[in-house]
């Protein structure tokens, strides 16, 4: 093969690295839904989130999105921001913060999680929906990237163990406490402009977030010699520093109160605030793969090419 050719071939591996490359950062980028006040959120409109921070001593924040959205949609916007894994994209929820909430860090910190591999199924973000008028959850049963929140629904995250039957690691506020109670937008509130960009189609393969016939591992059992934590909270992720401690200072005053869970966590507003640092997860070992695929299959197209000729 002549060094044109060869340089050729070369080009054409880059080209299609470099689309690769682009389809993963379109998909990775969120589409965006309008954040609104909570007050704009009724018993028939808008979504509304809730995140659950208790475990590092925090409250629980609920802020409205409009609808149509899908979930994570709803945890990118208005403030809100989330971190996948290495292993499985974006879309496998590791990391979630809140601008107004500690400054915009993300939990479980890195030194809690480095949100490379899959979390255990004793240290996740467990994904609950409750539709319209009902007061029970129900664990998702699709990934945040394809469930698609029904106006008038609460979408709830929550961090600790949990499995997909429903026998552990349940919600303890109920959906009533957090979803919007009025019949019609109160408050007059100024909202943010929509996002008008829209999500580019997921290239095939993409992660989309983890099913219930396909959660988390479950973490090993304890052995004699390390036994369990005698507190109530879910044990850290493996990747976890025993001596690191989250932090738990007050959160900064938020413009409205909802009240308090029956746990007794405090149920706050988070209303829209400026967007934190975004950090969709790392989409590169899938590019990486990528690369050594085309790599390969031009070395072979070469060496393949060069048989012939000395035949």
């Amino acid at each position: 093969m002549s060094g044109d050719r060869v340089g050729r071939a070369l080009a054409r591996t880059a080209a299609a690295l470099g689309l690769t490359v682009a389809a993963f950062a379109a998909a990775t980028a969120p589409a965006g839904a309008a954040p609104q006040p909570m007050g704009q959120c009724t018993t028939s409109s808008g979504a509304v989130l809730a995140v659950d921070f208790s475990h590092w001593g925090g409250p629980i924040y609920r802020s409205c999105g409009t609808t149509p959205t899908t979930g994570y949609e709803l945890l990118n916007q208005g403030g809100w921001a989330t971190t996948g894994t290495g292993h499985d994209g974006p879309a496998f929820i590791c990391r979630i913060g809140y601008s107004g909430y500690q400054g915009g860090k993300q939990y479980p910190t890195s030194q809690q999680d480095d949100c490379v591999l899959t979390p255990p199924a004793s240290a996740y973000w467990s994904y609950w929906h409750a539709d319209p008028g009902q007061n029970s959850w129900q664990y998702s049963q699709l990934g945040a990237m394809l469930y698609k929140p029904k106006p008038g629904s609460v979408d709830l995250w929550i961090f600790g163990g949990t499995d997909v039957q429903g026998t552990k690691g349940r919600p303890v506020v109920t959906p009533d406490q957090l979803r919007a109670k009025n019949a019609r937008p109160t408050g007059g509130g100024q909202t943010v402009p929509k996002d008008t960009r829209t999500a580019a189609p997921l290239p095939p393969g993409v992660n989309t977030g983890p099913k219930p016939e396909n959660p988390p591992p479950a973490a090993p059992a304890p052995t004699a010699s390390t036994p369990p934590s005698p507190t109530a909270s879910p044990s850290p992720s493996a990747s976890a520093s025993p001596s690191a401690s989250p932090a738990t200072s007050a959160a900064p005053t938020p413009n409205t109160a909802a009240g308090n869970s029956a746990s007794g966590t405090k149920v706050l507003n988070a209303e829209p605030a400026a967007d934190a640092a975004h950090d969709t997860g790392s989409y590169l070992p899938a590019v990486a793969t990528g690369a050594v695929v085309l790599l390969i299959g031009a070395a072979a197209a070469y060496a393949a090419k060069r048989r012939r000729r000395t035949e």
